[in-house]
């Protein structure tokens, strides 16, 4: 047969073979595609486990110890990973009638990372060592009042000394600490522990080594799949966190392929990526407000002037020119996405100069030979009030840049705005602690619920607490209340609808926007859910999803 099919070609004549072997290289690329659609039809890509990623980070790990790890974004992450919250490690809680009471009962069979059963007594030990005043933790407010009971080896209940209708948060926040590794130290020592490097936790990934500088500058952190995990196993083999000093490092890093994937950039920064890559856009609760001090410069008890001051400003501007549109516009006490947010009693955005100008007007205002609005009533000393303002910003770029423009436009309507830009610790002695403000541009930032309890009850004006506003209202304050106690969705609904709607009536302060949290990684990393988070390091939440590796699979 083959002789046969050789004689025949070889009585071709030249143009004929050409033709001929043009015929058969098409027929053969015709059936390469054939049966690649035919694969491609009758298959689907799914992740397979294997593969490792590497996350960029900006500072260094102290105390990879949830209980401790404070305002360190590192430690949050790193534990966010090797620790699993006690909501994970448990079957369903069940609680009282009156809210008071929680069981819970971990899950058959969880493990810490070193083989190590986790029982009742771990997570008693955690709640005692969290309200032990000796170990500076900094969950110790969450906590107070909270009594942790041991039923059984894998029983506990907590009692709670009021109903607190979001203590399920507080549950998603607390991950247990192993006590057969910290029990034995007092709790001053914590910190002294050299496991708060290398953890022995419960997460979905557990600490195998780290690699360090001479000048002591950790640079790399090493995590691989814990076995042991009690929910379902990650893909990745390994994760690799590598640390820098800076974010013009970590975008080196991530263009010369030394990480896959960061968080938190600067709008500003996407630019500078090189690499094919991928934004993730993700919502948080929280946002940025002009609190006004009425206390500190009487015009602010006007609430004409509070509203003129808003008409002044073109957030949308500022979203624009500061984000890159890389945030939303906020205008009242809670954001689009959290729970509770009643979008009904939120006004649409109102930019308008000239109604500001004619609200200031109408209320005894005017604008002087100065080109400074002034009023016409006298105070004590009888020297005219001056709508002139300091207003405190903490010297971080997007803030600074904004309190430049909030100037700008505040000028065009007669208001004179001098910035005190603080940096540092002292915008806590100078401004937070002593309230000595006009106003100040600082951010709220929630957790998992909508308690608005640090922010705007009365009780909160003065520092620690977080009321920067100085607001008092009766109202607000037993809404609050109820908010916080109330056990029913429904009502508590109703409740903080209006709650939200008497804070925004107030104008207590100037709400601006809500900055998304962006995540930057290669093309390739699938499984990253880009959803609403409480917190940066809860885009590991869904880790276990993540994956770099696929095959095909019959359908």
């Amino acid at each position: 047969m083959f002789s046969k099919l050789l004689k025949i070609i070889k009585s071709f004549s030249k143009i004929e073979r050409l033709i001929f072997i043009a015929a058969l290289l098409a027929f053969f690329v015709a059936g390469i595609f054939l049966f690649i659609d035919f694969v491609a039809k009758q298959t689907i890509l799914t992740a397979i486990a294997g593969g490792e990623y590497r996350e960029g980070v900006v500072g260094q790990p102290s105390f990879i110890n949830p209980i401790l790890f404070g305002a360190n974004d590192v430690d949050r992450d790193l534990s966010e990973i090797l620790f699993s919250n006690i909501l994970n490690l448990a079957e369903s809680p069940k609680i009282s009638a009156d809210g008071k009471i929680w069981n819970i009962r971990l899950k058959d069979g969880t493990r810490w990372s070193d083989d190590v059963p986790i029982t009742s007594d771990d997570v008693i030990f955690t709640i005692e060592t969290i309200q032990d005043p000796d170990a500076r933790s900094s969950l110790f407010p969450v906590w107070q009042g909270v009594v942790a009971e041991r039923v059984s080896e894998r029983e506990l209940r907590f009692i709670l000394a009021a109903p607190y209708a979001f203590f399920e948060n507080n549950l998603k926040e607390l991950k247990p600490i192993p006590k057969h590794i910290f029990g034995g130290l007092p709790a001053a020592n914590l910190r002294l522990s050299s496991y708060n490097l290398e953890p022995v936790g419960s997460g979905p990934f557990r600490y195998d080594s780290f690699e360090k500088r001479r000048d002591g500058f950790i640079t790399k952190y090493i995590l691989l799949r814990n076995e042991n995990y009690s929910g379902e196993k990650p893909y990745l083999d390994k994760m690799t966190f590598r640390f820098y000093e800076n974010q013009d490092e970590l975008i080196r890093a991530m263009n010369s392929g030394e990480i896959d994937g960061f968080g938190g950039v600067n709008p500003q920064d996407l630019k500078k990526i090189s690499v094919n890559h991928e934004v993730f856009e993700i919502r948080m609760p929280r946002y940025y407000a002009a609190f006004f001090n009425p206390y500190n410069h009487p015009a602010l008890k006007d609430k004409n002037v509070r509203m003129a001051l808003s008409l002044g400003l073109d957030k949308s501007g500022i979203i624009k020119k500061v984000f890159d549109n890389y945030a939303i516009s906020v205008n009242g006490p809670m954001i689009p996405g959290m729970e509770g947010y009643a979008a009904k009693v939120y006004p649409g955005e109102d930019f308008s100069p000239e109604k500001a100008a004619a609200l200031l007007e109408s209320s005894g205002w005017k604008l002087s030979d100065e080109g400074v609005i002034e009023s016409v009533i006298r105070q004590a000393k009888k020297d005219l009030m001056k709508l002139e303002f300091n207003l405190v910003v903490p010297q971080t770029s997007h803030l600074v840049e904004t309190a430049e423009l909030i100037k700008d436009y505040w000028s065009k309507i007669g208001v004179k705005l001098n910035l005190k830009i603080t940096g540092g610790s002292n915008i806590e002695s100078e401004a937070l602690r002593t309230r000595n403000y006009d106003m100040i541009l600082f951010g709220n930032i929630f957790g998992g619920n909508p308690d608005l309890f640090s922010f705007w009850y009365s009780s909160e004006r003065f520092y620690p607490g977080l009321n920067l506003a100085l607001y008092e209202n009766e109202t607000v304050d037993s809404l609050i209340e109820s908010v916080r106690k109330n056990l029913n969705k429904e009502s508590r609904q109703a409740d903080l609808t209006s709650l939200q709607s008497a804070i925004v009536q107030d104008e207590p302060a100037i709400f601006l926007f809500s900055p998304s949290y962006l995540y930057v990684s290669k093309n390739w990393l699938k499984g990253f859910e880009e959803k609403f988070i409480p917190l940066p390091s809860d885009r590991f939440e869904s880790i276990e999803k993540w994956y770099v590796k696929t095959s095909r699979k019959f359908r």
